[in-house]
């Protein structure tokens, strides 16, 4: 039977991790549209769980637990959350929404969340992160390897004193990219949802050149500012900014000129 719906007949490339990429696949199929998953960052736990061991040991002594990313919730809350609890005076913040709805599901309410920008930058922007907020206060981030040191250098500027938690590591694809290449040639391969810079950056540096010229044509759909400045940074032009949510993801593909 033939697809019907405002997506019949695209192929949209999902690179999220294969564990987050079943809701945004199963509504770009509700719109009639094909999901050919490849994630761009293969995740798993952190080589060396001593730290985070540490961190939910004194838990209690931190006044602001800042995770980065759904990944951050999915590797240390249940580490943290293993003793007596969330303690009452921790406030959680989130980068963006989907990682304040993974808190949310697991019993962790109020997380402080950028209004608009979903990022570290939109973070840092908080009132409830200025140096007046924070400064003496102990902040422990918990986040992946590896990644930018903006919000913990700030923070630190601002006289907090600040504990980067790595719970969880990032590698590329482990699966080569065969399968993109396979469906460009092929012509049916119309749209890439890129969610990460550092996945964009894999993506880029693991293509050959015939790759590149192909994904220089092919529109990107990403969901945060930071993530279209990089691909500007690499010479990628053909990108559409959506909101940060897989529904403001569906309504740029939706939306688009095909």
């Amino acid at each position: 039977m033939a697809q019907t719906g405002p997506l019949a007949g695209r192929c949209i490339v999902v690179t999220r991790p294969r564990a987050q990429a079943a809701p945004l696949a199963a509504a770009i199929a509700a719109a009639g549209g094909e999901a050919l998953l490849f994630p761009l960052l293969e995740i798993a736990p952190a080589d060396d769980p001593a730290p985070l061991n540490a961190a939910a040991d004194q838990l209690a002594a931190y006044s602001l637990a800042i995770f980065v990313s759904p990944n951050a919730v999915a590797h240390a809350l249940p580490v943290l959350l293993a003793g007596p609890g969330w303690p009452a005076g921790l406030h959680p913040a989130a980068v963006g929404p989907g990682t304040a709805k993974a808190l949310g599901e697991r019993g962790i309410p109020g997380c402080l969340l950028p209004p608009q920008r979903f990022d570290s930058e939109g973070l840092l922007a908080l009132p409830e992160l200025a140096a007046e907020r924070v400064g003496g206060r102990r902040v422990a981030i918990f986040r992946g390897d590896g990644g930018r040191e903006l919000l913990a250098d700030t923070l630190r500027a601002r006289g907090a004193s600040v504990d980067c938690i790595t719970c969880y590591r990032r590698s590329g694809p482990a699966q080569g990219f065969a399968p993109l290449l396979d469906a460009w040639r092929l012509g049916r391969l119309d749209g890439i949802v890129v969610s990460s810079s550092e996945g964009l950056r894999y993506l880029v540096d693991g293509l050959p050149d015939a790759g590149r010229q192909f994904l220089a044509q092919t529109p990107l759909f990403v969901p945060h500012a930071r993530i279209a400045e990089v691909a500007g940074t690499l010479g990628l032009a053909r990108v559409e900014l959506t909101e940060a949510t897989d529904s403001g993801l569906i309504e740029g593909l939706l939306a688009y000129n095909w």
